[in-house]
């Protein structure tokens, strides 16, 4: 997508999923053929301290109100938690002050993991906090529908000067195959 229009279609997202799981891919590659020399205690504190921080006090929180919604506070530590920099700050602090080592890609293992298989990522403040489709989102997804391919547009740069042509995506289908 573009900084004017942040979804993503089902095949956009879909091929973001790729991405990340051709990443994880990586990472459980270089954990099977360095794995003797993993630190299993050191990986599972890694892998699970991403969501023991940044994922079950929200969803606990979450499943305890009964208006399901929980303070934001939930949603900044998850986003913290679940950053790719946040991991790669937290990679180079543990390298640089305790050793570089193998069960580091507990990190990337846990966070492509989440993106790749289960489709998570960060969380915006204005979707609950479990995954389930927003109303909103629900009706966008209803009226955007396809009416013409997309084709192309002329308008103009500054007023006074020539258009200019570029592609216009509008009326094609945020959820289309």
């Amino acid at each position: 997508m573009d900084a004017k229009n942040r979804f993503e279609t089902k095949v956009t997202f879909a091929l973001s999923r790729l991405e990340w799981l051709g990443f994880l891919a990586v990472s459980l590659v270089l954990a099977v053929q360095h794995r003797t020399e993993i630190r299993w205690g050191v990986f599972v504190l890694l892998f699970t301290v991403i969501d023991a921080i940044g994922y079950i006090p929200g969803a606990i929180a979450f499943r305890r109100r009964p208006d399901r919604r929980v303070p934001r506070g939930y949603y900044v530590a998850y986003n913290t938690m679940h950053s790719l920099v946040t991991a790669g700050l937290l990679a180079g602090a543990w390298a640089l002050f305790v050793r570089p080592e193998w069960a580091l890609l507990a990190l990337p293992i846990h966070l492509m993991g989440d993106r790749a298989l289960f489709g998570n990522s960060l969380k915006p403040f204005g979707v609950a906090f479990e995954p389930e489709t927003n109303p909103a989102f629900r009706l966008f997804e209803q009226e955007y529908r396809p009416t013409v391919y997309p084709r192309e547009v002329r308008t103009p740069r500054e007023p006074g000067a020539r258009g200019a042509a570029r592609n216009s995506v509008e009326g094609t289908d945020a959820v289309r195959t």
